[in-house]
């Protein structure tokens, strides 16, 4: 798994139909705070990404991007998006090469592992929190790289 001092490796992933999306492109207004999430519309994930959705806000002013990643498809994004209110993408990792790259994916290849990771914008993996279950961990990394923003 990579880690803090890492250089974050460039991928492309589909935001949408038709859509794709790259990490220059989303590190090309600041920092960025990347997620990876096992599936959409499930209880954890759920509270998850309505977690950073409440606190979107405070992300936003302190400069950073927030973007979403899992293995479903970018249909599925759009219903998970639509009904939580969720006002970042949510990117679809077809094959899971992005998850594999930076070593999330789950024990023996199934599922993928909650991490949360602060990218700066040279790449440089600033910080990252592994927490299968516990969605205050994600959200308390989170608040502590918006402090530190500040």
């Amino acid at each position: 798994m990579l880690k803090e001092g890492d250089t974050a490796p460039d991928f492309e992933l589909e935001s949408g139909p038709g859509e794709r999306v790259t990490l220059d492109e989303l590190l090309a207004d600041g920092p960025l705070i990347l997620y990876f999430y096992p599936a959409d519309f499930t209880p954890v994930c759920t509270k998850e990404a309505c977690s950073i959705r409440d606190m979107h806000e405070d992300i936003d002013a302190a400069g950073f991007t927030v973007v979403g990643v899992s293995p479903q498809s970018t249909s599925s994004h759009d219903r998970f998006r639509e009904r939580y209110d969720l006002p970042f993408r949510l990117l679809y990792d077809d094959g899971k090469k992005v998850i594999r790259q930076f070593g999330v994916d789950g024990m023996l290849g199934f599922g993928v592992r909650r991490a949360t990771f602060v990218i700066d914008a040279d790449k440089t993996i600033r910080g990252r929190v592994v927490s299968e279950l516990s969605v205050g961990n994600h959200t308390d990394f989170i608040r502590e790289a918006i402090a530190s923003a500040s």
